[in-house]
């Protein structure tokens, strides 16, 4: 699967079956660059069994301020549209991969 880009307009749609990490980020966000890599390898080693979708925090605030996001990135885990995990910042694939285990 490939990742996704979710809006404040369908972001529940994206996020409301199966598995689902969330990465809330921005451009100018360093960190956030970081991890884009990390998500493209875990979206090819996880494709079917977990859906990725980012949203970018600038356009689109009012998701952002549902989920309390104060940093970024933040990564969000929904399961059937309920979030069930969360964590701040860089995060090596490991460290996600087993984040999303917990989960399956």
């Amino acid at each position: 699967m490939a990742i996704t880009h979710a809006t404040d307009q369908s972001f529940v749609q994206e996020t409301s079956e199966g598995l689902v990490l969330v990465d809330f980020w921005a451009p100018w966000c360093g960190p956030c660059k970081m991890i884009a890599p990390v998500l493209e390898e875990l979206d090819q080693d996880m494709g079917s069994e977990v859906k990725i979708v980012k949203i970018d925090v600038d356009e689109n605030q009012e998701t952002a301020q549902k989920f309390g996001v104060m940093s970024i990135p933040t990564l969000l885990v929904f399961k059937n549209g309920e979030v069930v995990d969360k964590t701040v910042g860089y995060q090596p694939k490991e460290a996600l991969a087993e984040l999303l285990n917990k989960h399956k």
